[in-house]
């Protein structure tokens, strides 16, 4: 599976618009027709270089395996009209949170999950419990990184 925005490029700068520093919303992605036997697609979005810990910044999971993308600006609500459902990210908010680092340049990992069954968790899961529902159950991932630093 192949993962894409057509916001950023792997490894590119994610413009502020989809950050802290500008509207806030989430960038639109499209992936590439996952392995026979996809039942639904998880997709987790976080930060490996925040202080401390790794920080979240978007949890979905139960996304319908006839989904092919997520457009730009995804409804921060519970769960989508599709019948995704999206978890709490780290800044305690359900859907999505851009960018928004300390210092420094950060690298923000959207990884993207095929999974063999859908996973059935209430609204609200943490990507800890999405991971572990998870595990045995992954046909097939893909991953687009792209990066960020404040213009101070």
């Amino acid at each position: 599976m192949k993962l894409d925005s057509s916001a950023f490029s792997a490894n590119a700068l994610i413009s502020p618009k989809y950050t802290c520093d500008g509207q806030d919303i989430s960038p639109p992605l499209q992936w590439d027709e996952p392995p026979p036997g996809t039942q639904s697609f998880v997709l987790i979005v976080d930060d490996p270089d925040a202080p401390g810990r790794t920080f979240v910044h978007w949890v979905v999971y139960d996304i319908p395996a006839v989904v092919r993308e997520l457009p730009q600006q995804v409804p921060t609500q519970k769960t989508l009209a599709d019948g995704s459902i999206q978890g709490r990210n780290d800044f305690g908010k359900f859907g999505y949170g851009g960018p928004c680092p300390p210092s420094g340049t950060h690298r923000y990992f959207f990884k993207l999950y095929a999974l063999d069954q859908t996973l059935g968790l209430a609204e609200g899961a943490t990507k800890d419990k999405v991971v572990a529902a998870m595990e045995g159950h992954i046909l097939a991932s893909a991953e687009l990184i792209g990066r960020y630093s404040r213009q101070r």
